[in-house]
């Protein structure tokens, strides 16, 4: 059983009681449902040995052979590291480090940081930093995209069908028991159950506070890095716990996010216009746009794969877009008799959706640089990547940024719910009393 734990809630901002709780129970939110913890059995010795297997099982995939394409006579061999050589040779190095970032250095720095404080934790003498690691690896995590590189992968093949004679290599098969393991390694751990180990073996960034766990003062803030409901360390404002810097409220949330929206919604338009792949056949061949890709799926009746294009692509920044400037429009103007009230854990859902969507976009970018890579066979048939997806690699980026600039407690706050907080525009709350702990 765990302990009772005073919490802030991520989504509204609310402080309440997670309650004692047994292996492979759920806390969520008594206001809005976002989900406090969920505890695992056994949490940090399985997903210790999910993540070797995750390491392990990444070594293959970018060692082993990907795929071997073969037309007109000519065999071509490659394996993932081709994808981001390719687009380098051709010019466009930040779309290669984007798929190299998100394909290869996150996953290690998660996997390798996860191994390094789950190992240290075990040890009658800890390891150096295992705080500092810890959050680093969970940070960095949110960029490993290596569920979204097997659906790129699918993609690439299900396309190349017509082009050239296909073998799939060892690394795809890697892939797939890959995106297996991490799937199964994130929904057996439980995060909180790492801090309170690191908390209990006393490697925090200042001495913890001597005061009861449930106790609430005015001036405390749930850390965003380790959950704890803290008074900022005295001297640095970060928490006693795991060191982050921590706010009652993300910096400056709404100019951020509105700074990343207009700069997403400006690339957007290059992102659609210009062409983001040229297939060259036979030396006859014209530029496609994201667009004109998803018609070509069309014409060639894959049906699914053009709908799974067109949702990725086009819909998914678009929706991501619309979502935040509503979120914001709806934060930013609210007033005591605004419908700023309305919907309001609606709107807390539909963020989490947006935050968690926005990676599934990298689908098109991780196809095409596949795509460049292994179809290079001269004159017969040869597929360049085009600066469209440079754009496009950009919204999907800063649509993240975006997601992860916003504070949906901002929402609550601007529809006077949380009255220990001001209104965004700084006018006081209308009388309302300050809700009760749960």
């Amino acid at each position: 059983m765990t302990k009772p734990q005073l919490r802030e809630c991520p989504g509204c901002g609310l402080f309440q009681i997670v309650p004692a709780l047994a292996p492979d129970m759920r806390s969520n939110c008594t206001r809005c449902g976002t989900v406090l913890r969920f505890t695992r059995a056994d949490p940090m010795n399985r997903h210790l040995a999910l993540t070797f297997a995750a390491l392990v099982l990444f070594a293959v995939l970018w060692l082993a052979m990907l795929m071997k394409v073969s037309t007109a006579g000519i065999v071509h061999e490659t394996t993932l590291e081709s994808g981001p050589i390719e687009l380098v040779n051709r010019g466009l190095w930040p779309l290669a480090l984007a798929v190299a970032f998100t394909t290869a250095i996150a996953p290690v720095i998660k996997f390798a940081g996860t191994i390094y404080v789950l190992i240290g934790l075990k040890m009658s003498w800890l390891p150096p930093n295992l705080r500092g690691v810890f959050l680093v690896a969970r940070r960095v995590g949110t960029w490993a995209m290596l569920e979204v590189l097997l659906l790129g992968v699918f993609v690439a093949y299900t396309k190349l069908g017509d082009l050239v004679t296909i073998e799939l290599g060892p690394a795809v098969y890697a892939l797939g028991l890959l995106t297996i393991v991490i799937v199964w390694a994130e929904t057996a751990f439980d995060p909180q159950a790492v801090w309170e180990e690191i908390e209990r073996r006393g490697q925090t960034h200042a001495p913890m506070p001597d005061v009861a766990p449930l106790d609430f003062r005015p001036d405390a803030a749930g850390c965003e890095g380790c959950g704890l409901v803290c008074v900022p360390a005295e001297g640095d404002g970060r928490c006693p716990r795991c060191g982050s810097a921590v706010h009652e409220r993300k910096p400056a949330s709404i100019v951020r996010t509105w700074a990343f929206v207009i700069a997403a919604a400006i690339l957007y338009i290059p992102a659609n216009v210009y062409p983001v792949l040229t297939v060259i056949q036979l030396g006859a061949g014209e530029p496609s746009t994201i667009l004109g890709g998803v018609e070509e799926l069309l014409a060639s009746q894959l049906y699914p794969l053009a709908l799974l294009v067109f949702f990725a692509s086009i819909l998914v920044p678009l929706f991501k877009l619309i979502g935040l400037s509503a979120m914001l429009l709806t934060t930013q103007f609210a007033g005591p008799d605004s419908g700023a009230a309305m919907l309001l854990r609606e709107r807390t859902g539909l963020y989490h959706i947006v935050a968690w969507i926005g990676r599934w976009s990298m689908v098109d970018i991780f196809m095409e640089s596949l795509l460049g890579a292994l179809v290079q066979f001269g004159r017969a048939v040869t597929i360049e990547p085009g600066i469209g997806a440079v754009a496009f690699c950009a919204v999907v980026f800063i649509t993240i940024f975006a997601a992860e600039a916003f504070d949906p407690r901002l929402m609550w706050d601007a529809a006077a719910r949380n009255a220990h907080r001001p209104l965004p525009s700084g006018r006081a709350y209308p009388g309302i009393a300050a809700p009760a702990l749960s």
